[in-house]
């Protein structure tokens, strides 16, 4: 008899027999063998089916953006899903190359390490390609460029710079914009006050627990027009400084070269079928793409 197993291997089995132990015994150590040769194909075949399965999630790139929500380019919905303008466009440049993502929220002070170290595989969260991070890390082509928006209230009449003398500024940690209040404000005599997440500096402006807010301009458009910023408007916005690096890109490990081009070429691919322009009008009633 030819039995075929779970992993599809063959197996011949002599037939039982009354004429003695001899073939009852041979018989019993068939059925063994049998009984062994199943049970190492039932696990080749979970190991071939894992294996399968590895290769897929290996597939799949982690797109990682900042766990602290930065509206209106990342945050969570009412439902609790990521979503925003950057969100919207990581997933169209992933549809682009064909391939599939997830969005992967990390904290914003660990995301380069993340991404050296492979928790992540491509950051997309308003990074700006400053030399600083193109000595640690590369980047994509730059997707879109703003400066940095002075906000204050209405009511408080401000040059800038020269009026923050004696005024306490808050700004995000480990950003641009923290970096070109420490280079070019320095002598202004403003004290500039950092905070991990660009909301805890928003809420503090409002409650009057610092005098200005500096962050990125289309952010603080959106800022303003929130119900919480009524009284709140831009007063100034940043002039060209190297601070401000050549535009936002996708970070991405150095080792990368094949994702990198792939990631360019879709970023080239939203620019030229109006996606990037489509997302950019939906959140910010501009087009802030730099295709």
């Amino acid at each position: 008899m030819i039995l075929m197993n779970d992993a599809g291997f063959a197996a011949k089995i002599p037939s039982l027999t009354a004429r003695g132990t001899r073939s009852a015994s041979t018989s019993t150590s068939a059925l063994r063998k049998l009984a062994g040769a199943l049970m190492m194909g039932g696990l080749a075949l979970g190991g071939l089916t894992l294996g399968a399965a590895q290769v897929h999630a290996a597939d799949t790139l982690k797109v990682g953006i900042s766990a602290e929500p930065y509206p209106p380019f990342t945050y969570t919905s009412a439902s609790g899903e990521w979503t925003g303008f950057e969100v919207e466009l990581a997933n169209a440049i992933c549809d682009a190359m064909q391939r599939e993502c997830e969005i992967t929220p990390t904290g914003w002070s660990g995301i380069i390490p993340s991404l050296k170290a492979g928790r992540i595989d491509m950051i997309m969260n308003s990074m700006t390609i400053t030399n600083a991070r193109e000595k640690v890390i590369d980047f994509s082509i730059p997707y879109y460029h703003s400066s940095g928006a002075y906000v204050a209230a209405s009511d408080l009449d401000i040059d800038i710079p020269e009026g923050l003398d004696g005024m306490v500024l808050g700004a995000q940690a480990a950003t641009t914009h923290a970096n070109f209040a420490r280079r070019a404000l320095r002598d202004s005599g403003v004290q500039v006050r950092l905070y991990d997440q660009q909301e805890q500096a928003n809420s503090d402006l409002f409650s009057g627990r610092v005098d200005v807010i500096l962050a990125d301009e289309i952010a603080m458009n959106a800022l303003i027009k929130r119900e919480e910023a009524h009284g709140f408007e831009i007063k100034a916005t940043t002039p060209q400084h190297p601070a401000y690096g050549e535009g936002v890109g996708i970070g991405i490990r150095k080792e990368e070269g094949a994702l990198k081009a792939a990631i360019d070429d879709a970023i080239q691919k939203v620019y030229a079928d109006g996606t990037c322009t489509a997302l950019s009008n939906k959140y910010f009633d501009t087009d802030v793409c730099l295709g």
